[in-house]
């Protein structure tokens, strides 16, 4: 049996996600489907940064950097829990390629083209200032730099969850685990896709005038799954990105600290994150899987040389290192264009002159931006299906957990309604306003409050309320994307067990498969790998560095 729906959504990243609000919002029966599950792939490995794009003034991309400034107010007024502005300090050496002048005239840009944010404007900073502000900072060759502030979205799970959510909430179908096969074809249009269920092990059809492939860097993988499709032109490009994750050490900021490094001259960050910091990230042309690509010893070695050149009595080392990640970006398909020099604005490609009418992918795409990606997604899906414009419905919608005042009195509130310190400020953290929803659980039945973790504050309640109303379907899911165990110390191992069985009352799942979904999530884990010191080593950075770097 084929099921109808207006537009079909392949990819359940931030963009896929915002597109099926945007459309759910508009009225279109919207279908998105996923081969693993919301927020599993670049969207979860980024910076998990919410920037104005202060980088892409050197490319003279004011119209992306406008469009990003003009976002992150918009993610910050609208999930007020999930993003945030943060201090940022920004360094200026003499050995620096990009001069204080040239930065200055960039900060003056920043802020002209931020003209109606809410947060302060950039300052310049003396050598002196700089080093009250960050005493721990590498003196040699200093001379001032910039204090500004910009934006940060620590858990980019979340705020998935909740655009899907919402986009459920106006009748759009979330699929996840769910693997696109093919598209179908009437003639030379695409009017849907066969799929599997991975759970099942079940084929299904779909049907929709107009499918977009919002895959990330899966976009050709969707293109060559049947033979029988047309041939089409390579669009991603990718490039991966790695991040270390370390523990506060000796001489860490408080503020984002944005510089550019000794080796070749690249933008890194050391950015505060979970109570933990996180070092990145590096940029390299990646040809292979996007599910394979790990943080290789290269890259860790690059990141902590840096970083300890940048603060000297950090003296971090690969044992410092807790966990490291990689995505890999959708960037598009420009090889003979330096990786840092390739568009970051994304693009509509109609694949109707390569005899798939009705197909359309989604290149590119950054986090801060997703919104107006949506909404310019659907009103291309406006024209194709010949409707009359209307006006986007995401520019100042909250979302599900941003209705609060803020998030002091919300957390307050709950105190006052009996939860613990550390329960409340972990629901507040992770779910904005829908944590009273949980808190209401443990008022009508009190022993959901007993406690699965006490050191983080997580409860029984929270966890059946996550398994009942944001569709998890494996314990990685539950573990990673919903609960966000998987960041914290241990992983979560110490109550796998524990959460496994909670979730098997809901699910369904057997000893059997409990014992299977502990070793998934096992298994999971190695996107968390640090490299092995004598494993594969990134020649990005050339072999004089590498050699420098051992």
């Amino acid at each position: 049996m084929m099921e109808n729906f207006d537009v079909i959504i392949i990819g359940g990243g931030v963009n896929g996600v915002g597109i099926a609000q945007e459309a759910a919002l508009q009225g279109y029966r919207t279908l998105l489907l996923e081969q693993d599950d919301l927020c599993s792939g670049v969207s979860a490995w980024s910076g998990r940064l919410a920037h104005g794009g202060l980088r892409y003034l050197e490319h003279f991309d004011f119209a992306l950097v406008r469009e990003s400034l003009l976002e992150r107010e918009r993610l910050v007024k609208n999930a007020p829990h999930l993003a945030k502005h943060v201090p940022w300090i920004m360094p200026v050496y003499k050995h620096n390629k990009r001069g204080g002048l040239l930065v200055r005239m960039g900060m003056i840009l920043f802020d002209i083209l931020s003209f109606d944010k809410s947060a302060p404007r950039h300052k310049f900073l003396s050598r002196k200032k700089v080093l009250k502000m960050f005493s721990a900072i590498e003196t040699d060759g200093l001379k001032g730099g910039f204090h500004y502030w910009d934006g940060q979205i620590e858990l980019a799970e979340r705020l998935c969850i909740e655009l899907a959510l919402d986009a459920q909430a106006h009748g759009a179908q979330i699929r996840t685990h769910s693997r696109v096969q093919a598209p179908v074809f009437t003639g030379a249009k695409v009017t849907g896709v066969t799929y599997t269920d991975l759970i099942t092990g079940e084929t299904h059809s779909a049907h929709a005038p107009v499918v977009y492939n919002v895959a990330g860097p899966w976009i050709d993988r969707v293109l060559t799954q049947d033979a029988k499709f047309p041939t089409q032109p390579r669009l991603n490009g990718g490039t991966k990105g790695s991040h270390l994750i370390v523990n506060p050490f000796p001489g860490a900021p408080k503020e984002v600290i944005y510089y550019e490094t000794r080796t070749d001259g690249r933008l890194i960050l050391v950015i505060p994150w979970l109570g933990k910091y996180m070092l990145g990230t590096t940029d390299i042309r990646w040809e292979h899987d996007p599910e394979d690509a790990r943080c290789d010893i290269g890259e860790l070695e690059y990141l902590l040389r840096e970083v300890n050149a940048l603060i000297p009595e950090a003296n971090l080392t690969i044992g410092d290192v807790l966990y490291t990640y990689s995505g890999v970006r959708p960037l598009p398909y420009e090889p003979e264009k330096d990786e840092s020099a390739v568009t970051r604005t994304h693009i509509l490609f109609d694949h109707k002159n390569n005899g798939a009418e009705g197909l359309v992918t989604v290149v590119g795409g950054k986090l801060t931006t997703f919104r107006q990606l949506a909404e310019d997604a659907v009103s291309d899906l406006n024209k194709r299906l010949n409707r009359k414009k209307t006006k986007s419905l995401t520019r100042n919608r909250k979302l599900p957990g941003a209705h609060f005042h803020d998030i002091e009195s919300l957390t307050s509130e709950l105190i006052n309604q009996g939860a613990p310190t550390n329960v409340a400020n972990r629901l507040v953290r992770i779910y904005g306003s829908r944590s009273l929803e949980i808190w209401n659980i443990i008022e009508l039945d009190p022993s959901a409050i007993e406690a699965v973790d006490n050191s983080i504050g997580l409860t029984r309640a929270e966890i059946e309320y996550v398994l009942v109303e944001e569709f998890p379907k494996t314990l990685a899911d539950l573990m990673a994307r919903r609960l966000i165990l998987a960041f914290e110390d241990g992983h979560g191992l110490n109550v796998v067990e524990k959460i496994a069985e909670i979730a098997a009352g809901k699910l369904g799942w057997s000893s059997v498969e409990i014992s299977r979904q502990i070793e998934g999530y096992k298994t999971w884990l190695d996107h968390l790998a640090i490299p092995d010191v004598n494993g594969p080593r990134s020649t990005h950075f050339g072999a004089k560095q590498m050699s420098e770097s051992r």
